[in-house]
């Protein structure tokens, strides 16, 4: 079947959160207009993933009309050449063209609408670009859902920019978990495998049940048994199997913190792991994440020394007014949005039974091994024998997320903690959020695991509150 060949008219937030988007769209043609390249122009001064996105969307924009040389700009340009693509197949549905509005079409705004309004005037070149190519679906694609609603009212199409969308829905995303049925034992029972090594157990199971598990997945069977279980390999239709170690005991604890449910205990099987360099916990407030993080890091900073220091981050977004520019040095600027960090390290520092002269030696050792680092100035830098830890990164974008990640050298071990359903950055939901990205994305990796919390353990307070409101 054909497809219907489409024209896009690009906001400039869909630039400003993604540079490249003008190569997203495969055999469909590009339209900017002129109001976009002035807010990208007036975006492009700072530090900011913003202003770094506004300036690369200007580069791409140069860089094809400098490959096009001599030609005509009402023709538009090949959007071919500058971006490396995956596979011919690729590059093949790369066909479309670029344009840009070469004349004012104010006239075409209806008089309730002001012209001199910057979503207007884009408003406008959409509506008079759908005139002039008749038979050509025009689409407004933007972040902005109030631009959006506008186009609607006025019978332009307008969509969101699902490019980097990593599910359809949320609630699609998996958990790191999987419930067996009672009888799943009984129905392997005859050609699985048992054996021991160095202390762990181990199971092989061959069945179409092990089709669809992959790597790191926990597993556990509705009954009284209390079987919990980590897929290792999945190879086909047969997957090694680990009997999962249980934090639930006080002789198993970490750093005096053990698990209170099911869920934390995967959750420090994995954050315990030195084979796992990738973890990403997902949970609502008060489920433990930030706690059983640090309290995973120190035991292997300070105790095991896997790790030389644990590196503390996470976006700066202010939940109500921001409170303006801080003095200081970037950790004493950082302090402020670090409080979830710290409360919970003086949750594991200040335990029952210590003086506190203890409690204060112990300080100045973790104040040697904990550094508070800002988003701001990751870019370039390597992290060897770290434990990064990424803090409300349900605030990132999916571009943020790969730059914190390819931080890692050799021997660091990456955590990213956050909870899609409380996203205070503009422009990202649940399903565009870099974590999201990054879950789906790590799935099938070995050394990769997430889990999601849903049960509460702060205080009955808080999770009624948690559910409640």
């Amino acid at each position: 079947m054909v497809r219907q060949h489409r024209l896009f008219v690009l906001d400039s937030s869909v630039l400003m959160h993604d540079p490249a988007a003008i190569f997203r769209f495969q055999e469909h043609d590009i339209y900017i207009p002129m109001m976009v390249l002035e807010e990208l122009d007036a975006a492009k001064k700072g530090h900011s993933e913003v202003s770094r996105n506004a300036r690369q969307a200007s580069r791409f924009f140069d860089d094809l009309i400098r490959q096009a040389g001599d030609f005509d700009i009402t023709d538009g340009l090949a959007l071919k050449g500058i971006l490396p693509v995956v596979s011919e197949q690729d590059e093949e549905r790369l066909s479309g063209k670029l344009y840009f509005q070469t004349q004012d079409y104010v006239r075409h705004l209806p008089e309730s609408l002001p012209s001199n309004i910057a979503d207007n005037k884009i408003l406008s070149a959409a509506i008079a670009i759908s005139e002039e190519r008749e038979g050509t679906h025009v689409i407004l694609v933007s972040k902005d859902i109030n631009l959006r609603i506008k186009a609607t009212v006025l019978g332009i199409s307008a969509e969101d920019f699902f490019t980097d969308q990593a599910l359809d829905d949320v609630d699609l995303l998996h958990t790191g978990i999987q419930e067996l049925e009672p009888s799943f034992w009984e129905k392997h029972s005859k050609e699985m495998q048992s054996w021991q090594e160095d202390g762990r157990t181990f199971y092989r199971i061959r069945g179409d049940d092990c089709k669809g598990w992959f790597p790191n997945l926990f597993l556990h069977v509705n009954d009284s048994s209390d079987f919990q279980a980590i897929v290792r390999k999945v190879e086909g239709d047969e997957a090694t199997v680990e009997y999962a170690k249980d934090y639930t005991q006080d002789k198993h604890g970490v750093w005096g913190i053990s698990a209170r449910n099911p869920g934390q205990n995967y959750a420090l099987n994995l954050l315990m792991d030195p084979e796992v360099d990738f973890v990403t916990i997902m949970g609502m407030a008060g489920t433990g994440k930030t706690l059983m993080t640090l309290a995973a890091a120190l035991s292997q900073v300070l105790d095991t020394n896997i790790y030389k220091e644990i590196i503390m981050t996470r976006a700066t977004i202010s939940v109500g007014e921001d409170i303006g520019f801080l003095p200081g040095t970037e950790e004493e600027k950082m302090a402020p949005w670090m409080g979830a960090l710290m409360d919970n390290l003086e949750v594991l520092t200040h335990g029952d039974g210590h003086n506190s002269w203890e409690i204060g030696a112990t300080n100045d050792i973790i104040s040697n091994k904990v550094k508070i680092r800002s988003l701001n100035f990751m870019r370039g830098r390597t992290f060897l024998n770290k434990f990064l830890i990424i803090d409300e990164a349900q605030n990132l974008t999916s571009k943020q997320i790969k730059t914190l990640v390819t931080r890692a050298g050799p021997g660091t071990k990456v955590v990213c903690l956050g909870n899609v359903a409380q996203i205070d950055t503009p422009y990202l939901t649940g399903t565009t959020s870099g974590l999201t990205y990054a879950v789906d994305r790590f799935k099938q990796w070995d050394h990769s695991g997430h889990i999601t919390l849903t049960v509460g353990e702060r205080s009955r307070l808080a999770d009624f509150a948690a559910l409640a409101l």
